[in-house]
């Protein structure tokens, strides 16, 4: 069984830009590319979980996630990394588009993407990381029997509390996720790199 770390998209990897397609517009954040090039050299298989709503939503159509699939790759390509998974659930409940206007078990803050994941790529969830900015990708990770950092950089603004939504840890930035990586005992657990 593999270990892997999840990684969401938008916010986390990369800058947001809300319902965002266009790869000229995609860009990592300063520190993300070598602290997945540490996470991927240490063992840990690296899948993107993202939900992409604007699909359900009419912004764009889903064949268009294969655009941003290829730009992430291209801007990890310099850091010796590629993803080894993209993940994304196209619905929301209050779509516009039919198809897609459906609740779903994908939809983070469920765990059906990572789920998925492990099935199709034989990861041992249980020795996996979700990283992400806000709650519902913490909670969506603890769902699934990951262990989860949140990255606080300023983008949640609910802060509502629940049973599967407390981080096993809390970084300001990916620098700061590799350092807590490398420390080889924090809080109990066995993290070596």
């Amino acid at each position: 069984m593999k270990r892997t770390v999840f990684i969401d998209k938008d916010g986390t990897l990369i800058y947001d830009v809300p319902f965002n397609v266009d790869p000229k517009a995609i860009t990592l954040y300063p520190d993300a590319g070598r602290a997945l090039h540490l996470l991927q050299q240490a063992g840990f298989r690296l899948l993107v979980v993202s939900n992409q709503s604007g699909v359900a939503q009419g912004y764009f159509q889903e064949n268009a996630l294969e655009a941003v699939t290829n730009r992430l790759q291209h801007l990890l390509r310099p850091f010796g990394v590629h993803l080894d998974g993209f993940y994304y659930c196209p619905h929301h409940p209050d779509g516009r588009v039919p198809a897609y206007a459906v609740s779903c078990s994908c939809r983070k803050p469920q765990p059906g993407m990572l789920q998925q994941a492990a099935r199709e790529h034989g990861i041992d969830l249980t020795a996996s990381w979700m990283i992400r900015d806000i709650l519902n990708d913490v909670e969506a990770g603890n769902r699934a029997g990951c262990r989860t950092i949140l990255l606080d950089n300023g983008h949640e603004t609910e802060w509502q509390s629940g049973p599967y939504r407390e981080p096993t840890h809390t970084v300001s930035t990916w620098t700061e996720a590799v350092e807590f990586f490398e420390n080889p005992t924090v809080k109990g657990l066995t993290l070596t790199l």
